[in-house]
């Protein structure tokens, strides 16, 4: 039988208390690791500025080298014809920091116009010569039908679109087709008939749609907002004078009373009125001219009475003729 010798333990209950604190992080130093970052933050900012200027740095670094191995090559060829190579260097150094300005990274040089006194302006000669053309609807133009353009694409004219003007001859008639009789006033009993006028910018007006085709193939947007496209665009893209002259001929008089009234005394007695203007289609506001051999087919479909008149029912617009003027032009072929 072992002998075992026991020694004596004294129990704390403080150090145990202890032992758990510490265990729980008090006063215990510990490894905290530094914040996630999204993103690149400032870093990144610098490094899409310095990816959008590297290909001007490049640019410029291009130049720079090339105007060194210049001023290079002149310095030596200065030291060799017996100058100090300090004054060489530093008088080439001038120059080439003149020439890196003026040249401004690949600027070409110019000169003002005010100082070209003897400059011959240039001759155009891809054009050989040019023609008003007018082209008529392929049918006779019914009440409230539509009005149908067909110009074919000749061999060797090409069409100017910006230029292409809409004519049309109106005038307003009873239903009935009898003419409307001029206003008058006879006593001071008397009621004169009621007044009717077309609403303003009448030869757009007329159309609530205009549809353009190219070799058979839609390129506008078929909507029945022209009227309002047009009248939209007028207000914003003409100033006081062209209201006020070459607008006119579109039936265009601004106000809502005083306009009405000027656009009515045109329609007395139901007068056939005159109006042109350009349409307003997108592909009519861009100057390229349209290729040869483009068929170009231009639809415009009538408003109803109701929304282009003004005052008593019972009144209809009359168009007693249409056309299309363009211009086409003959290209010198040897330059193309």
């Amino acid at each position: 039988m072992s002998c075992v010798t026991k020694v004596p333990y004294a129990c704390s209950t403080t150090k145990f208390q202890e032992h758990y604190t510490n265990h729980k992080g008090s006063g215990i130093p510990y490894y905290e690791g530094v914040s996630f970052q999204k993103g690149y933050g400032l870093g990144g900012i610098f490094r899409r500025l310095f990816c959008a200027a590297l290909p001007f740095l490049v640019k410029g670094g291009k130049a720079l080298g090339k105007e060194a191995l210049i001023t290079g090559t002149n310095v030596i060829s200065d030291v060799v014809s017996g100058e100090d190579i300090k004054n060489a260097a530093k008088r080439r150094s001038k120059e080439a920091g003149k020439n890196l300005a003026r040249k401004a990274i690949g600027s070409p040089e110019c000169v003002k116009s005010e100082l070209e006194l003897f400059h011959l302006p240039p001759t155009q000669t891809a054009i050989e010569n040019g023609q008003w053309i007018e082209f008529h609807p392929l049918s006779n133009v019914f009440d409230g039908g539509p009005v149908e353009f067909h110009i074919a694409g000749s061999g060797d004219e090409y069409l100017d679109l910006s230029q292409t003007q809409l004519y049309v001859q109106a005038n307003i008639l009873k239903a009935d087709g009898s003419p409307i009789l001029k206003e008058i006033k006879t006593g001071d009993n008397a009621s004169p008939e009621t007044k009717i006028g077309p609403v303003n910018l009448f030869l757009h007006s007329l159309f609530r749609q205009v549809d353009v085709s190219l070799n058979d193939r839609l390129v506008s947007n078929s909507s029945n907002t022209y009227p309002y496209r047009s009248f939209i665009e007028t207000l914003l893209n003409h100033g006081f004078d062209s209201k006020t002259s070459q607008l006119t001929s579109e039936m265009f008089y601004k106000g809502s009373d005083n306009g009405l009234e000027k656009r009515s005394k045109f329609f007395e007695s139901s007068a056939t009125v005159d109006m042109i203007g350009g349409l307003h289609s997108d592909l009519f506001h861009q100057e390229r001219l349209l290729l040869n051999l483009v068929d170009l087919k231009i639809k415009l479909i009538r408003s109803k009475p109701e929304f282009c008149l003004q005052g008593e029912e019972g009144h209809k617009v009359v168009l007693e003729k249409s056309a299309c003027l363009s211009e086409k032009y003959a290209l010198v072929l040897a330059l193309f």
